[in-house]
């Protein structure tokens, strides 16, 4: 056979000829002699000519094709044109009948030319190597067996994955594995633990799974935020520039909260623990885009939440590395060197890493199997909120709740939102903003009303959020002086109403300047639940926001589509309406002009001073941090200890509600879902009077519950699967509630008591887990 090919071409061939060859023996080739005493998962090279059989050659060529194509990309090889192939394809059907013989001539020069394509490109690879402790050693003329031990079922299927495999992924070769079975066992068997231990060799604990040196000392109250100015120095770009901004304005206010918190007659002392923020919205190519949209007036809240985050860690005097780099990463967690297929190769050397879904995405692609060994230590920052239905990837495929986000299958609670709205999360919140400089506060002091300008400022900073609401604007402009500051491209001419003075996009501190003037804040309807409100409210303004009616949720907003949350959103800040409210917060429907102009009629005569809840003030995110650290430990097989028992309130919910209802029908009382393993028990249903006449157990979000129909109990599976927010017209749900402070909804009275009492008790230990 004989084939004319340009100059260059030449390995690019040899890949074409096996990949053509295997398909060739998968489709046409019987082989034969089909042996049927093969030692199960040795190699070719091992079992010789004689035993080789279909499926293993198959294997191998495959493996070789893997490796020349490789190869032969990184030496830059021109490919074959389209003449070029057509003349190959042709040659071979012509040339059927030597086939046999073909393969066995072609795989030795293919091993000749691997061999040399091997030495070259070893002489020029910078791939590091792995430390001595972690390179595993196999003698030149070891020979190794797959040993079939019960248990390590896994281990000849890992094998034979690998064989053909182990070039898919730099990380292996990394690791010492070379493609023999030797090597692949030794592999298996001392970094991914799939294959028992080798006679001989140190199997004591995996690499990644040895705990690093315990650190002991106690979290500190720090005065200075110039650890963290050090640590967020190491990036750049318009997000990082915004955080450290705001970081810096606010820095004394952080500081004299924390001064404040350590002068307290209850003095709380926890462990310090070493924590990593990988923003994963910021690195890579979405951090590309998110960025352009920082600089086009795109969304801040979750820059806001970062930036508070970061400065509440540092204050309560914890370890802060910052990162927005993929790269750097893979070198801050360990990662072995490749596309994540090998585990890490040293134990995790963070506590806690707080990072958003993009960078969960980014943790999994590089850290391998340890991704789930080490899962428990993430915090995962998610402005909407997880509800556990899509939060377990087989119950939401099976149950519909499957969606673009979700299905990670955390505990509920290691998801932090903005506010309070999912039970079923953690809280992390922000704080609030409550005035610009200095000497404005003390003119504030000064005087006995807070005075403002007759002026609006419009919640809103991109033209299409304006769209459709001229009219209710309109309305608003006759009482008031209106202003915007909406993102205007050069060039381009305004979309706003005439009456609008638009300012464009404002720094951080101006911005806040305008609101210390206005008397009102003006919601368009979106962007949904952001942080500028509460600011706007904690300096004095009034926030009119539009009702939604039919409330916004997943099934009939675009928004909302494909958030892992079936939330109702009775309107554009639905925590603003129900926990501020009047006379800080009017909620009216904009599509009744007469409503609306009552509205700011009503605003216009009533005095309104600045308000901070707690929850969005310095102190009461450095107290809810401080808490969750302290008695947060999804690493613990026991059942959560925190918040206390005595905290629980049951109740029996009526037909079709959610235990968020329940609950919030009593002033001052949350869902908790920490708690409800006290309820899934027969004697939970025997307290409250039930009789059932079944009970079963089963993996439902709706468990426990009771149905009237049949008087049938349910019995929670899955405790991932305990959801606050679970509702059924067919189910009466059981819930667990509690109280929580006054302007505090993540701690309970007995919940801050205990805290302070533990760690007055027992300094540098961590509670059970929440």
């Amino acid at each position: 056979m004989h084939v004319a090919l340009r100059p260059r071409s030449g390995c690019l061939l040899l890949c074409l000829c096996l990949s053509v060859f295997t398909l060739l023996l998968q489709s046409l080739w019987v082989p034969l002699e089909m042996p049927t005493d093969e030692p199960a998962g040795r190699s070719p090279e091992e079992q010789g000519h004689r035993g080789l059989g279909f499926r293993r050659l198959a294997l191998r060529l495959e493996a070789l094709s893997t490796q020349v194509q490789r190869l032969s990309r990184e030496r830059d090889v021109a490919q074959l044109t389209r003449d070029d192939l057509s003349l190959l394809l042709q040659s071979f059907r012509q040339d059927q009948r030597g086939l046999t013989h073909l393969v066995e001539k072609e795989l030795k020069r293919v091993s000749q030319r691997l061999d040399q394509l091997s030495r070259h490109h070893h002489h020029q690879s910078h791939t590091p190597s792995p430390p001595d402790d972690l390179r595993l050693h196999t003698g030149p003329n070891e020979k190794c067996e797959v040993p079939m031990d019960p248990a390590y079922p896994l281990c000849a299927e890992k094998v034979e994955f690998l064989q053909a495999r182990w070039q898919s992924d730099p990380c292996y070769a990394f690791y010492g594995v070379d493609g023999t079975t030797c090597s692949i066992l030794t592999y298996l068997s001392q970094i991914e633990d799939f294959c028992p231990p080798r006679l001989g060799r140190n199997h004591s604990a995996l690499p990644w799974h040895r705990k690093p040196q315990s650190q002991t000392e106690e979290a500190e109250i720090r005065t200075s935020l110039n650890p963290l100015y050090e640590v967020i120095s190491n990036s750049s770009g318009p997000a990082v520039n915004f955080i450290r901004s705001r970081v810096e304005r606010m820095s004394e206010r952080w500081i004299q909260a924390g001064l404040r918190m350590r002068q307290s007659s209850n003095k709380t002392v926890s462990t310090r623990m070493r924590v990593l923020l990988y923003p994963g919205a910021l690195a890579g190519n979405v951090g590309q885009r998110f960025e352009a949209m920082v600089k086009r007036g795109g969304p801040l809240g979750e820059l806001v939440q970062w930036a508070d985050l970061s400065a509440c860690l540092t204050i309560l005097g914890h370890n802060v590395t910052f990162s927005t780099s993929q790269h750097q990463l893979h070198s801050l967690i360990g990662a072995a060197p490749g596309r994540g297929s090998c585990p890490t190769q040293r134990p995790l050397t963070f506590d806690l890493i707080y990072t958003d879904y993009h960078g969960l995405a980014h943790l999994q692609g590089a850290m391998g199997l340890a991704f789930l060994h080490y899962q428990c230590r993430f915090r995962v920052l998610d402005s909407f909120g997880t509800e556990p239905a899509f939060n377990l990837g087989s119950y939401a495929r099976s149950h519909g709740y499957k969606t673009l986000w979700g299905s990670w299958g955390l505990q509920p609670l290691q998801y932090m939102t903005m506010f309070p709205h999912t039970p079923d999360n953690s809280f992390l919140g922000f704080v609030s903003e409550q005035a610009v400089r200095e000497e404005v506060e003390e003119e504030e002091l000064e005087l006995d009303t807070y005075k403002k300008d007759r002026i609006a400022v419009v919640y809103g900073k991109q033209d299409y959020m304006w769209q459709g609401k001229s009219d209710y604007v309109g309305v608003i402009s006759e009482e008031l002086e209106m202003h915007a500051t909406v993102y205007q491209p050069a060039g381009h001419a305004s979309n706003l109403p005439s009456f609008i003075r638009n300012h464009g996009l404002l720094t951080q501190e101006h911005f806040l300047r305008l609101l210390h003037r206005a008397k009102v804040f003006v919601g368009l309807g979106f962007p949904y639940e952001g942080p500028a409100p509460i600011e706007a409210v904690a300096l004095g303004c009034v926030f009119l926001q539009p009702r939604f009616d039919p409330p916004h949720s997943s099934d009939n907003n675009d928004f909302y589509k494909g958030k892992p949350t079936t939330r109702e959103i009775s309107s554009q800040h639905p925590y603003a309406e129900k926990f501020i409210g009047k006379p800080h917060v009017w909620t009216v429907d904009v599509t009744n002009k007469t409503d609306v102009r009552e509205a700011v009629r009503a605003i216009l005569r009533t005095e309104v001073k600045p308000f901070t809840p707690r929850e969005f003030a310095f102190e009461g995110m450095l107290e809810r941090v401080h808490s969750y650290i302290t008695h947060q430990n999804f690493c613990s097989e026991s059942v959560p200890t925190w918040p206390p028992d005595s905290a629980l309130r049951v109740h029996l919910g009526p037909l079709g509600q959610s235990c968020v209802s329940v609950c919030g029908r009593s002033s001052h009382h949350v869902c908790e879902p920490a708690l409800f393993h006290h309820l899934n028990t027969p004697a939970a249903f025997t307290r409250l009077r039930i009789s059932c006449s079944s009970m079963g157990q089963e993996a439902n979000h709706l468990f426990p519950s009771y149905s009237p129909w049949g008087r049938h109990c349910g019995l929670q599976q899955e405790p991932l699967l305990f959801s606050c927010a679970g509702s059924d017209p067919s189910h009466r749900r059981l819930c667990p509630c509690r109280a929580h402070l006054p302007g505090q909804v993540a701690l309970c009275p007995d919940c801050l008591y205990t805290t302070l009492q533990k760690n007055s008790g027992n300094s540098g230990k961590r509670g059970g887990k929440r």
